[in-house]
C-alpha cells in the first residue's frame, strides 16, 4: 500500500514475535505478544480551521448526510463487532482492495472541506455505519432519518461491515454539486444519499418503506455509554459517574458565548509601540504551560521573561525587575498529590524568595495571574499576598481524577484588574487539574470569600453549576477563580492562556475573528500597567 498511496513507514519495531520466557515453581512459563499490528500515522496540518468533526450540525437549514462506500458493497462481517458479539470471528474480513479509489476520495474530500462544502464527517470502519450515524447524531444532540434502499440489500452487512468508508453532512442545497464532484472522481457509484436529521430526536433506520428499527437518541446513547459508565463508576467518584451520565436524558443546549466585550477589540493597541513592560513567567519542576502563557502576554504587548524558581532561590533573577508576575500551570513536581502546596512552601521555607515575592504583592504596580498549578500554588501563598486572607485552598476533585476537558465559565463582578470590563461574560476555557476543588476552612471563610470570587463555573443553561462535569472539581458555588482585593492578584484554575487564539478552542462560534475572547485578560493586564 504504501508506494501505491505514495506515503512511508519512517520508523517501525517489531512487537509481533515478542516473548518473554520465566521459570514458575519449577514449570516454564511464556507469553507471546499478542498477533495484531497496528500502524500510527501522522501529517502536517497547514490549517486548524478545515478540521472536520462527527458533529451533524442542525442549526444551518436542510441538510443531507452521504455515505461513500470504499468497501464497494463488500459488506464482509469478518471480525466485526456485531460477529464478537454473537461469538463469532466469521470467514472474509474488510479490506482495502482498491488503494487508488482511497487515494481519489481522500483528495476529493480535502477538496470539498477547503471550498466548506462539508459540515460533518465521520469514518465507518469502527463499528460499522450503525455506529457511525449513532456517533455523529450523539455528538449533534440530534435525530435521524436513514434509508439504505439505495445502499443494497443486506441490511446487517450494510449496517455492521466495519470496510473503509465515511459518512458525510452536506447543505441539501449543495447535495447535487457535491455528487457530480463524486462522480467526476469515479466515486459516484459507490456513493449515497441515505437521510437527513429529524428534530424529534428519534433515529429511524428503514428499508424503503420497511422499517429496520427505530428509538430515541437518549435510547441509544445510554446503550452506547453504559460500559464505559460502569467502568468509571469502579474507577472515579460514582456520583459523578451517575450525574454524567443523567445528562445524556436532559435538554442540554450546549456550549455558548455570550460577551460584554467586542473580542476583536485590541484595547491595548495604544500602548504596544510605547514600551514592553516585563513579565516574570514563573515556573517550577515540570510546569509545561510557560510558552503558552508567554505567547498571550507577549501578544498583549509585554516583554516575556522566562523565571524558573531556581533562578528566584539562587538570586540569578530578582523580582523587582518586573511589573508582571505569571505562576504557570503544568505538573509541577510530576503532579504528584500537593504539588502546589509544595511549590508554596519552596518559597515560604526560603529566606530569599520569601523576601522576594513578599516585596512583590506589597508593591502597587505589579500585577499577578496563576493559572492551575500557579493558582494552587499562590492560595498557599496568601499570607503573603494582601487582600487574600479569605481565599480557599485546592484540594483533590471530587471525581478523584484528573480532568482536562472544556468547561462553560461565567466571569464574576469582581475588583479583578485582569477581568476589568468582561463581567457577566459566559464563554467556553480549557480545564487540566486534578487538585482544583476549593476548600474552605469553615463556613465564614466561604462567605468572605464570595467578594472575591473572579469566575465560576456555569451549566451550558447558563446557571452556576454545582454538577460534574459542568463543574469538573466540585467546587462549591462553582468557584473557578478568586482575585485579591484590591484586583491586582487573580488566580484562576482553568487555563485562559491555552485559549486565546479562536483556532485553540476545540468549539467556537462561526463568526469569531482571529482572537478568542480570553485574550482580554491579557490586553487588560497591559493597559493596567499603564
Amino acid at each position: 500500500l504504501c508506494p501505491q498511496l505514495g506515503i512511508a513507514i519512517p520508523v517501525g519495531k517489531d512487537s509481533m514475535s515478542m516473548k518473554t520466557v520465566w521459570d514458575h515453581q519449577g514449570a516454564p512459563r511464556e507469553m507471546t505478544a499478542p498477533l495484531s499490528l497496528i500502524i500510527s500515522a501522522f501529517a502536517p496540518v497547514n490549517d486548524v480551521r478545515g478540521t472536520l468533526t462527527p458533529q451533524l450540525r442542525t442549526d444551518l437549514g436542510d441538510t443531507d448526510l452521504i455515505l461513500i462506500d470504499l468497501g464497494k458493497g463488500a459488506n464482509r462481517l469478518g471480525a466485526s463487532a456485531l460477529a464478537q458479539v454473537y461469538g463469532q470471528v466469521g470467514h472474509r474480513g474488510p479490506d482495502l482492495d482498491d488503494p487508488a479509489m482511497l487515494k481519489r476520495c481522500f483528495t476529493l474530500v480535502q477538496e470539498l472541506a477547503r471550498d466548506r462544502l462539508l459540515l460533518a464527517y465521520h469514518d465507518r470502519s469502527d463499528g460499522g455505519l450503525f455506529v457511525t450515524l449513532c456517533e455523529m447524531a450523539f455528538a449533534g444532540r440530534t435525530g435521524l432519518e436513514i434509508n439504505l434502499a439505495a445502499v443494497g440489500e443486506d441490511d446487517l452487512g450494510i449496517l455492521f461491515s466495519e470496510e473503509l468508508g465515511m459518512v458525510l453532512q452536506v447543505r441539501h442545497t449543495d447535495t447535487d454539486d457535491v455528487l457530480n464532484l463524486l462522480e467526476g472522481a469515479a466515486l459516484g457509484r459507490h456513493s449515497h444519499v441515505i437521510g437527513s436529521t429529524r428534530e424529534d430526536g428519534m433515529l429511524m433506520f428503514r428499508h424503503g418503506e420497511r422499517t429496520l428499527f427505530a428509538g430515541s437518541r437518549v435510547e441509544f446513547q445510554q446503550a452506547w455509554s453504559e460500559t464505559s459508565a460502569a467502568l468509571q463508576a469502579l474507577r472515579d467518584n460514582p456520583a459523578c459517574v451517575r450525574e454524567e451520565f443523567a445528562r445524556i436524558a436532559e435538554d442540554d443546549p450546549g456550549l455558548f458565548v455570550d460577551l460584554s466585550f467586542d473580542p476583536d477589540e485590541d484595547i491595548a493597541a495604544p500602548y504596544l509601540e510605547l514600551s514592553r513592560p516585563r513579565v516574570a513567567v514563573l515556573r517550577e519542576q515540570g510546569v509545561n504551560g510557560q510558552v503558552e502563557m508567554a505567547a498571550a502576554f507577549h501578544a498583549a504587548g509585554f516583554e516575556c521573561v522566562d523565571v524558573h524558581m531556581s533562578d528566584i532561590l539562587s538570586g540569578r533573577i530578582a523580582l523587582d525587575g518586573f511589573q508582571g508576575l505569571a505562576a504557570c500551570g503544568g505538573f509541577s513536581y510530576g503532579d504528584v498529590l500537593g504539588a502546589g502546596e509544595g511549590w508554596a512552601k519552596s518559597i515560604l521555607l526560603n529566606p530569599r524568595a520569601r523576601a522576594q515575592f513578599q516585596e512583590y504583592f506589597a508593591r502597587t504596580d505589579t500585577f499577578t495571574l496563576g493559572v492551575c498549578n500557579g493558582c494552587q500554588m499562590l492560595s498557599n501563598l496568601h499570607e503573603l499576598i494582601p487582600g487574600a486572607a479569605h481565599w480557599p485552598r485546592f484540594v483533590r476533585n471530587r471525581s478523584e481524577q484528573f480532568e482536562a476537558r472544556v468547561a462553560m465559565l461565567e466571569v464574576a463582578e469582581s475588583p479583578s484588574v485582569l477581568l476589568a470590563g468582561m463581567a457577566g461574560s459566559c464563554m467556553p476555557i480549557a480545564v487540566a487539574h486534578g487538585e482544583g476543588r476549593a476548600a474552605f476552612r469553615d463556613a465564614a471563610q466561604r462567605i468572605a470569600a464570595q467578594a472575591v470570587v473572579a469566575a465560576r463555573y456555569i451549566e451550558n443553561s447558563g446557571v452556576v453549576a454545582e454538577r460534574y462535569p459542568a463543574n469538573p472539581n466540585g467546587s462549591s458555588d462553582g468557584i473557578a477563580g478568586l482575585t485579591s482585593l484590591d484586583g491586582r492578584v487573580t488566580i484562576l484554575m482553568p487555563h485562559p492562556e491555552r485559549v486565546v487564539r479562536a483556532v485553540q478552542n476545540s468549539w467556537h462560534p462561526d463568526d469569531w475573528g482571529e482572537d478568542g475572547p480570553w485574550m482580554r485578560l491579557f490586553r487588560n493586564a497591559r493597559c493596567w500597567v499603564d
